[in-house]
């Protein structure tokens, strides 16, 4: 199994449709294994994106992703990186393909509605920059939903 980091962007939290994404990334498949609402800081934006520091879509981007609240979550299954990655479909909300969440919920490039990590490397980063270890429940739904 192995685990993605999902962050519901402001713009999407300004819709209201943070339960509609939770809900499609249910429906998908993917097990929920931690969830948080926060309201990060310029600073603490810049580190999470700091591979980008230099970039022209940088600041921007500091200053959009730091503008509200967020919600980060930690989604599990087998080859989660490579299936979110898919579901969430293309960085421009009008280029994403039908269905995807970007095409669903987003709008343009930046106000794209979620974040997700693109490598299995990079997952274990982000995760590890929200959440702590105990943060993240590994248990087996089936196991305790049948009870």
């Amino acid at each position: 199994m192995e685990n993605t980091l999902v962050i519901i962007k402001p713009d999407a939290v300004g819709k209201k449709v943070v339960g509609d994404i939770i809900k499609a990334f249910d429906n998908f498949g993917l097990k929920l294994v931690a969830l948080k609402m926060i309201k990060p800081s310029k600073e603490t934006i810049e580190q999470f994106y700091l591979i980008h520091k230099g970039k022209v879509f940088f600041e921007p981007l500091v200053e959009f992703m730091s503008c509200g609240p967020i919600v980060v979550c930690v989604w599990q299954s087998e080859n989660v990186v490579s299936k979110v990655r898919s579901f969430i479909g293309s960085t421009d909300s009008q280029k994403a393909e039908i269905g995807t969440i970007r095409n669903l919920f987003g709008t343009n490039n930046r106000k794209n509605a979620v974040h997700a990590s693109d490598s299995i490397e990079n997952a274990k980063n982000e995760i590890a920059f929200f959440f702590k270890n105990d943060e993240i429940l590994d248990y087996n739904y089936d196991a305790w939903v049948s009870k």
